[in-house]
């Protein structure tokens, strides 16, 4: 007979491997300290650490979340790119706000992110979209993104149709595809401590002023 399922609410772990998160340690500036902890990421042997977690709301509040990878980042923000006609597309449009989250589970760390969201500028779409495979491209073209399909036949098939459309010439983006950035209004920056006792160290820009930010520690 098959075994019981394990329990979620007995699986417990510590986390004490890794140092903690003080403001002396913590960057000037939050574009600092997520680049610092991107590397550490990446040199840790992460599987994509640039995936995250987007939450966006339609018009009404409702919210929805799936996996994305960040495609680029400055002090203007973090930048994905999507179908505009898919859910998150569709939402973003309606309610202009989206949550991040990088989960760094490994390093018992996470990376929380609110702001504002605008596209990017079609040329910085091009740009983009230049760079990746041709059947990634071709992709972006075939798929209905968040429609419902009868089968998965409906999903080769579009493929397909891109494949034949484009031949062997260039594919360019198609007009309801491109970029979106996230414009931070804060960003949290989460390491694991023992006993739950969490450090949080948060990077928000206060209200009524030229962009100033302000560090503040959340309880855990």
């Amino acid at each position: 007979m098959p075994s019981d399922p394990p329990s979620p609410a007995g699986m417990r772990r510590d986390y004490t491997e890794h140092g903690p998160l003080l403001e002396t340690s913590l960057a000037k500036e939050w574009t600092g300290q997520f680049a610092r902890w991107f590397a550490e990421a990446t040199t840790f042997g992460l599987p994509e650490p640039n995936a995250m977690i987007v939450a966006t709301a339609d018009a009404d509040g409702r919210p929805s979340a799936r996996t994305v990878l960040l495609k680029g980042y400055d002090s203007g923000g973090f930048v994905f790119f999507t179908n505009y006609e898919s859910r998150k597309g569709t939402e973003a449009a309606l309610n202009p706000y989206a949550s991040l989250v990088f989960p760094w589970f490994p390093m018992q760390r996470q990376v929380i992110v609110a702001g504002q969201v605008e596209r990017v500028s079609r040329a910085e779409t091009e740009a983009y979209f230049a760079s990746r495979p041709r059947g990634s491209q071709l992709g972006a073209w075939a798929s209905p993104q968040s429609r419902v399909l009868p089968d998965r036949d409906a999903v080769d098939a579009g493929l397909a149709a891109a494949a034949a459309r484009f031949g062997d010439g260039p594919v360019p983006p198609p007009p309801h595809w491109g970029g979106l950035r996230v414009i931070p209004e804060s960003v949290e920056f989460w390491q694991g401590r023992s006993n739950r006792m969490h450090d949080r160290l948060r990077f928000r820009r206060q209200d009524g002023t030229n962009g100033d930010w302000i560090v503040e520690r959340l309880a855990p």
